[in-house]
Parts: C-alpha cells; sequence; structure tokens
C-alpha cells in the first residue's frame, strides 16, 4: 500500500499526520509526500519523518494531474490518497478502508470524515449528514435512485486498486475540483462498485467564509459541466437542498435556531457559485480567476478555455 499526500506549506501538522499513518496496525508500505514548492519546512519534515518527497512547482499543481504523477512513483498496489489536513481517528483506519477491496468489484473505497473538536455547528451536522454511521457500497443500479450521489468519493482519505486506476485511466486533469467523483462515476459506469468505509475515521472539517464557500461551488460548477458524462445525472437524487432540509430540520430540534440565517446564507453563497460556475464561458477570464478558489490552475489553462474548450471532469 502507498500513502500518497499532496502537500503546500503543511508545516508541522504534517508530522503528525505521518506518524499516525506509520503507526496504523496496518501500515503503509511508503508514503509519498508530493509538494508543491513549499516554503516553511514541509519537505524536510515529510523526509525527517521517513517519507518519499516529490517536488513540482506551485503553478504545476492540478488536483487530477498532481496525484497521478505522484501515483506513478508508488510501488504500492493499493494507493490512498489522502490531504495534508486530515489525520487518522484511529490506529485501523487504514486497515479498515482497504478492507472494502479484498471483493474484486470494488475499485475504490473512501473513509468518514469526521469534525474537528472546533468545528462549527453547522459544519458538524453537514459533515454528519454526508458521512453517516453506516458503510455502504454504490453501484450503477443505484443511479436511478440517487444520480449524482451514486458517484460520490473523497480524496481527503480514499483507498484505490491500482489494477483499476490504471484500466480507467488515472484521474481526470486538468481538473479544478472533483477529481474523485469523476473517477468514481468511471468505475460505476464501469460496473464496479464504490465503497464507504464508515467504520474508517479521519478528521477533517473546514470553516469556510461566504466567499470561500462561493468559490469553492463556482469551482464545482465549472468542474461540472465540463464533463457531461457526470453532468447529465446532476439533476437526478438532488442532494443538495434535501441536505439543507436535513440541517433546518436538526437545528429546529435542537433548539438551536439561531444558525438557521447562516445556513441560509452558505446555501446562497453555494448556490450562486455554483451556476456561475456552470456559466463561466459567458464571463471574462479575469472574472473567472477572481470567482475561482484555485487561481493558479485558472492561470495555466485559461488558454484551453479561451481556445473553446473546457477544463477536464
Amino acid at each position: 500500500m502507498s500513502v500518497i499526500i499532496p502537500t503546500l506549506q503543511a508545516g508541522e501538522e504534517l508530522r503528525r499526520l505521518i506518524e499516525k499513518l506509520q503507526n496504523q496496525t496496518l501500515a503503509p508500505r511508503e508514503i509519498l509526500v508530493i509538494d508543491s514548492a513549499s516554503t516553511d519546512g514541509t519537505p524536510e519534515i515529510a523526509l525527517g519523518c521517513g517519507a518519499r518527497v516529490i517536488g513540482i512547482d506551485r503553478k504545476d499543481f492540478d488536483h487530477g494531474g498532481t496525484r497521478n504523477l505522484a501515483a506513478s512513483y508508488a510501488v504500492g498496489e493499493v494507493l490512498v490518497f489522502m490531504t495534508q489536513d486530515a489525520v487518522p481517528a484511529h490506529p485501523e483506519m487504514l486497515e479498515r478502508l482497504v478492507a472494502p477491496l479484498e471483493d474484486e468489484r470494488i475499485a475504490c473505497a473512501y473513509a468518514r470524515q469526521e469534525p474537528r473538536p472546533d468545528a462549527g455547528v453547522l459544519e458538524r451536522l453537514t459533515r454528519a449528514h454526508l458521512y453517516p454511521e453506516q458503510p455502504d457500497v454504490k453501484w450503477k443500479s443505484d443511479l436511478p435512485r440517487h444520480g449524482i450521489r451514486t458517484f460520490f468519493c473523497s480524496n481527503v482519505c480514499a483507498a484505490y486498486r491500482r489494477d483499476v486506476f490504471e484500466q480507467l485511466g488515472r484521474f481526470p486533469s486538468p481538473v479544478l475540483f472533483n477529481e474523485d467523483l469523476f473517477f468514481a462515476a468511471r468505475c460505476i459506469l464501469a460496473d464496479y462498485g464504490v465503497a464507504y468505509a464508515a467504520d474508517a475515521r479521519v478528521v477533517h472539517s473546514h470553516d469556510y467564509t461566504l466567499v470561500q464557500q462561493f468559490r469553492r461551488y463556482f469551482d464545482n460548477g465549472v468542474s461540472m459541466c465540463g464533463n457531461d458524462t457526470v453532468y447529465a445525472w446532476s439533476g437526478v437524487g438532488r442532494s443538495g437542498g434535501g441536505m439543507v432540509l436535513a440541517i433546518t430540520r436538526e437545528l429546529i430540534r435542537s433548539r438551536q435556531m439561531r444558525y438557521i440565517p447562516r445556513l441560509l446564507m452558505e446555501s446562497a453563497a453555494k448556490f450562486i457559485g455554483y451556476q456561475l460556475g456552470k456559466r463561466h464561458r459567458l464571463l471574462p477570464g479575469a472574472l473567472c480567476r477572481r470567482f475561482s478558489m484555485h487561481r493558479g490552475i485558472w492561470d495555466r489553462y485559461y488558454q484551453t478555455r479561451s481556445a473553446g474548450e473546457t477544463l477536464q471532469g
């Protein structure tokens, strides 16, 4: 098993992550850190902890391509992708994450994300909705009922059978967002299963501002409209509105109605960002760059967009 972690200014938090990975009941054969020219000592920390380090220029980072590059250096038959801000919640995390891959029909598995201790109420409820306690395996037969939710997967912590990863063409590249969802869609449409390993838990959450939520969902919209196959399922089994309603009910039930206005503002920021992202071709390139959370990728691929193509998904 190879664990791959893209990094940028990860600092001392990376040491904690690597040490927890090395102390798993199923220890990784190697840990690969692919670093985007950090200046805070991240590569040195990784090397000091025994990880292999691959360096790239910051301008060359791409969510799909960077992970593909790291995978080309990996030696494991199972590839585990993690983000620098996710930490195993228990020593059995990796063992439980890769367990579903013993079934050759299952191509990948992703972990349950638990919020950080300092996470806000809305972030906690969002994580609980997206990552429930019950494990699951999703198949092509789930598409008519669940639509695009069938493709959901998260590279915050996910394991892939390398043979299937190579067979299905790796992650799409270039891509602003959703490289994990797009690859999971390839798996589902090729009649493989995508497992949700609820008993493999990592601690991971964010405290995004409204502007950050807008930018994140702008990138989401851009990437979605660049993948016709996945986008075709976006209207089936809509989950965004359902999640807002579920969180609203929980806020009312727990007598925390004061958070409802914030929930509505966040939902509006996400909706507007997503809708503008879907229509990014109608916007000036400079405005797209300003709206995007990943401006460096816009710099690199704006010429592609100007030529009438979309960022790949």
